[in-house]
């Protein structure tokens, strides 16, 4: 397979070896060399035409694992049928419910130890999440009376972070109790606003991600 005749099948290999390999044996245990072994004759020379390091492809599989949970987000914040907190809470229960977040976390190392992906990470909350599907949802919310806040913005960046940095085990190591005591803070904290994210199936499926993420150094 040429790269240069046909780039972006090219590029699109080395996406499905990589997240394979990612998958399998995960991210930090991946070398390079690794994912040239599986490419079928690529050389070096052909990922790093496609891509600048392995932090660099890592950041691309995410991205195209999380496209789904985007249109997701999308329909929601476009649903009529729904008021604002309605829509605030069905796109935190299907983001956390999503199959496709089981993945997400295995491939993705520990934040705190690699300050390209925590970049990358609040990069993406600042300027995507943030902005395109919080804010309208919180907005409405405001409007239609559903959600108490005098600041809609300000109350969006703060149900962002502290749901997905303060609760999310890729960043902080919690025990199941330790994050049972998080979701119950913050349901104590956004009530006043009429929101409450956290129930039992939303804390079990943490629950879950904190088993994937801890299980990770075994493999």
């Amino acid at each position: 397979m040429s790269r240069n005749k046909y780039p972006e099948e090219t590029r699109q290999l080395i996406l499905d070896v990589s997240t394979r390999l990612f998958l399998t044996k995960g991210y930090e245990k991946t070398s390079l060399q690794d994912i040239i072994n599986e490419l079928g004759g690529l050389t070096k020379g052909a990922i790093y035409h496609h891509f600048k390091s392995k932090e660099d492809i890592l950041i691309s599989v995410l991205e195209n694992m999380t496209l789904g949970n985007q249109k997701h987000m999308l329909e929601i914040v476009n649903d009529e049928g729904l008021n604002g907190k309605q829509k605030l809470e069905k796109m935190f229960s299907n983001s956390m419910k999503n199959p496709m977040q089981e993945d997400v976390f295995s491939v993705t190392p520990n934040l705190l130890d690699n300050p390209t992906f925590l970049s990358y990470y609040i990069k993406m909350i600042t300027k995507e999440v943030v902005p395109k599907y919080v804010v309208p949802i919180v907005t409405e919310g405001v409007e239609d009376g559903s959600i108490q806040a005098e600041y809609p913005e300000e109350l969006a960046d703060a149900l962002l972070f502290m749901c997905d940095v303060w609760m999310n085990p890729l960043i902080f190591e919690m025990s199941d109790e330790a994050l049972v005591r998080r979701a119950v803070t913050l349901n104590t904290l956004f009530r006043p606003f009429g929101i409450e994210l956290f129930d039992e199936d939303m804390i079990r499926a943490l629950q879950k991600y904190r088993k994937i993420s801890a299980d990770k150094g075994d493999k």
